[in-house]
């Protein structure tokens, strides 16, 4: 086997591969002999087959395995000896397409090697980590929040019209062609208007309407209507409005403490100072997040693979155009070319990620079982319903795996660097911590 550099050109390698005639028929060879003891044939005992006839019956379908062993024995031979790590899988062809049985194989293999990654002195690094406190404001206002979750609703002025929020209750008797339809008929029915849970153009057209009000709600049901009998048919339902209630906030109590699974409105307090906090300490450690990524791309320097590069500004570019243009669901639409700033960008996340996979490497960071299951049941729970099929396609899928480690592994790759780094606490108000957290994302 013969192995000649054809290029070296920055990250760029290309080399000439000759897998000689007689290497390729020593491997043939070699399947043949492992295989000998098992293979039976008429005229012969188990066994006992000639090679020279088992290599008539089955040599050539051997060769091509044979050719695909060889070659990748090659290449990893060759990424082996010279320490190389290609960016992305390697470009392979044979050359000489007249090949026939008795030729030596000649191939090329190009790739983008990786390149070296210089040592970061992390005790050079210096962040602030914002250390928020929920105070009594925050909670009051989110427990007025919380309030406004467990609204109630009370009787308007006898006389005043119902608004879009409030609340009607109705008897309605719904009719298709005059005649009243199975399903269609309810007494004293909560209705709050806006919610959208009647067929479109009910709830609209009882905005306005007064107390001991008759109406006659004309619509048309959906074409994809669940009922058969009543899709795309138009229907008037004859309202009666026997009370219009405006929706306000639950008291603030211990009663509404229980609502939410706490002891007592003290309790509620608390674990929401806590929610709030937890909140907090989310929000800072993506500011700190940040500033360590930051100072990590003002102190390393080093030349990036121009393939990695050029799929991440693709990427971007196609992610920001999707984002731009929400109405367009599909990938249908026209090549979208990176900008200047795409390729920006695109230099930083991969000098960073290049960084980052080899200190943790160095670092023997590992993401364990545990921690996938638990960022696996996370993701499952956008999924209502359909957790196990989501938890079982994913552990059959090994980019959906890798989707889901990524994240994980640069978290805790950020948290080896924190622990190394000059980390100083700052005590900052609520607002300030919100402040520095929209400040990343106008970035």
């Amino acid at each position: 086997m013969q192995v000649t550099e054809t290029l070296n050109e920055g990250l760029k390698r290309g080399y000439a591969i000759t897998v000689t005639a007689a290497e390729l028929d020593a491997k043939v060879n070699e399947k043949l002999v492992e295989a000998q003891p098992e293979i039976e044939m008429k005229g012969f005992r188990k066994g006992k087959v000639p090679m020279a006839l088992l290599k008539k019956q089955f040599g050539e379908r051997l060769l091509g395995e044979s050719m695909q062993e060889a070659i990748d024995g090659a290449m990893n031979k060759h990424f082996e000896d010279s320490g190389d790590r290609p960016a992305m899988q390697p470009e392979v062809k044979m050359t000489n397409e007249d090949w026939k049985e008795g030729d030596d194989i000649n191939v090329e293999m190009s790739y983008e090697a990786l390149p070296e990654i210089p040592e970061v002195d992390l005790s050079g690094i210096a962040v602030e980590r914002l250390v928020a406190k929920a105070d009594d404001e925050s909670v009051d206002e989110a427990l007025a929040n919380l309030a406004e979750t467990a609204q109630d609703f009370k009787d308007r002025r006898k006389g005043t019209k119902a608004k879009d929020g409030d609340q009607v209750v109705i008897d309605f008797v719904g009719k298709v062609d005059g005649e009243a339809f199975e399903g269609g008929t309810a007494e004293d029915y909560p209705l709050v208007l806006g919610s959208g849970s009647f067929i479109p153009g009910f709830e609209d057209q009882l905005v306005g309407v007064k107390v001991e009000e008759e109406k006659a709600v004309e619509v048309k049901f959906p074409e994809e209507y669940g009922a058969e009998n009543l899709a795309g048919k138009d229907a008037v339902f004859d309202v009666t409005v026997k009370a219009v209630k405006e929706p306000v906030a639950a008291e603030i109590n211990d009663e509404l403490a229980t609502k939410f699974g706490a002891e007592d409105l003290a309790a509620l307090k608390t674990q929401i100072g806590e929610r709030l906090e937890a909140e907090y300490v989310g929000a800072a450690r993506a500011v700190m997040k940040r500033a360590i990524l930051d100072e990590l791309d003002g102190l390393v320097s080093f030349d990036l693979p121009p393939s990695l590069v050029d799929a991440e500004a693709k990427q971007i570019a196609h992610q920001l155009w999707h984002e731009e243009n929400p109405e367009v669901e599909g990938h249908d639409h026209p090549e979208i070319e990176p900008t200047e700033e795409h390729n920006k960008l695109a230099e930083r996340r991969v000098r960073l990620g290049l960084l980052l996979a080899e200190m943790g490497q160095k670092a023997e960071v590992e993401v364990t079982d545990a921690e996938m299951t638990q960022a696996i049941m996370n993701q499952a729970r956008q999924y209502p319903g359909q957790e196990r099929a989501f938890f079982d396609f994913v552990r059959q899928n090994a980019q959906m795996q890798q989707q889901l480690r990524a994240p994980l592994f640069e978290d805790k790759v950020i948290d080896h660097i924190a622990d190394q780094a000059n980390v100083t606490d700052k005590e900052v108000s609520k607002d300030d911590l919100q402040k520095a957290v929209e400040a990343l994302e106008e970035e």
